[in-house]
């Protein structure tokens, strides 16, 4: 992987691992299941994210495996992946290919190898991090629980705009500003209409007025967007604007369906 001067920042080795093999999977054509199926055998996908400039020694390498931020680390190389896999969901012209998680990952290691090894898959020494349960975010929805029972109910519906806003973080989140601004614009235009009805109620009033007031920042940002990259400022007011944009979604989740 290249960066946009074409200096090379990384190397993902990809291995299946466990695979079983296709003449057992049972044919083409569908057959009778039994009523109390084992589990079935899945293959697992290892990824090794290897940077691409060397350690000037094993001494250099060692001493950097001591005293490196393992989770940041882990953090950087799950990014590296995801831009992988986003160029893989362009080429391809798959949306169901999903992004990696820290949180999903079976095992995540860290460490240092020579070249024959990492180009392998394999470390001369590695760190193993403890699994780590998905953690909520400070700022996430309230209740998700109870909010999600009503949506299955019908009690409450799933606005667009909190569909395009989700896609819009995700975008922010991975780095792809200016999708993230292209997709904001939208989602904020989505909003502004859905929740009119929602405005006699807490505080949504304000915050629709405030989100009136943000639109020319987004569309300014998406603008830009459309034309090239967008720059501090730009980013700045994507990142603002769409965190606005999700305290509203808070707001009126928090005020509830009825």
């Amino acid at each position: 992987m290249r960066g946009h001067a074409g200096e090379p920042t990384h190397v993902v080795v990809l291995r299946t691992l466990g695979a079983p093999q296709r003449r057992l999977l049972g044919g083409r054509w569908a057959r009778p299941a039994p009523p109390e199926p084992p589990p079935e055998p899945v293959p697992t996908a290892r990824a090794t994210v290897i940077a691409a400039r060397p350690f000037e020694g094993e001494g250099a390498a060692e001493l950097w495996l001591r005293d490196v931020d393992l989770e940041a680390q882990a953090a950087a190389g799950v990014a590296v992946v995801n831009r992988l896999l986003h160029l893989h969901r362009v080429a391809t012209a798959d949306a169901a290919v999903p992004e990696a998680a820290r949180d999903l990952a079976i095992a995540v290691r860290v460490g240092i190898g020579r070249g024959d090894e990492v180009a392998e898959g394999r470390w001369t020494e590695a760190r193993r991090l403890p699994p780590r349960r998905p953690r909520r975010r400070r700022d996430a929805a309230p209740r998700p629980q109870e909010r999600l029972a009503a949506l299955l109910a019908g009690r409450d519906v799933a606005l667009a705009c909190e569909a395009l806003a989700l896609r819009a973080r995700a975008d922010l989140d991975a780095g792809r500003t200016r999708e993230a601004a292209l997709q904001l614009r939208v989602a904020l235009a989505a909003a502004l209409d859905e929740l009119l009805a929602w405005a006699p109620r807490g505080d949504l009033e304000r915050r629709i007025a405030e989100l009136r007031e943000l639109r020319p920042a987004a569309n300014a940002a998406a603008d830009a967007a459309r034309q090239g990259g967008l720059d501090d400022a730009a980013a700045a007011d994507v990142q603002r604007v769409l965190g606005r944009l999700e305290a509203a979604l808070r707001a009126r989740t928090a005020v509830g369906p009825d």
